[in-house]
């Protein structure tokens, strides 16, 4: 299945941005650090996955066109969401962003998007906003059921052994 195999990130303060999001991304498996040449001459870095599975790339900005922080309701992007493999890991990343020059919207917590859904909305050093979340798979939504569902019948098997 296909995906999105890069997204370039233009930032104020490049050296900034990248020990931001070098610490933002490493606990997501962001952990391989390419550096090239941009088509102006400008240092670009990709963080990327293990095995090539997506890569976050920062450049410094060259013009300004956009004012700071960037206007999310304007035409471009709103927000940028990044898959993280647990609720561990969002927490992980909640707690790091605060001390490492970024803010957090709201969260870490669970919204009804969709079952389980965990996140934290938050916005780095030049107020881009991104998301971490985790969804569950299937399976251990499934797992989830099938655990409360026990308890339940546990719980209401102690209230009719009671004596009245």
């Amino acid at each position: 299945m296909g995906g999105i195999d890069h997204l370039d990130l233009v930032v104020t303060d490049l050296e900034r941005s990248l020990a931001f999001y070098k610490g933002l991304l490493l606990p997501l498996g962001y952990i391989r650090e390419s550096p090239i040449e941009g088509e102006r001459g400008e240092r670009v870095v990709y963080l990327g996955r293990v095995g090539g599975m997506g890569s976050i790339s920062l450049r410094e900005a060259q013009s300004g066109a956009h004012e700071v922080p960037y206007d999310r309701y304007a035409v471009g992007i709103h927000h940028i969401a990044i898959a993280a493999s647990s609720r561990a890991v969002v927490d992980q990343v909640a707690a790091y962003v605060p001390g490492a020059g970024g803010e957090i919207e709201s969260g870490p917590q669970e919204y009804a998007y969709t079952p389980g859904y965990y996140a934290v909305f938050l916005h780095d050093p030049d107020g881009l906003k991104l998301e971490v979340v985790h969804r569950p798979s299937e399976r251990d939504l499934v797992t989830a059921v099938q655990q409360l569902t026990a308890r339940v019948a546990e719980l209401e098997a102690r209230l009719g052994a009671q004596p009245e």
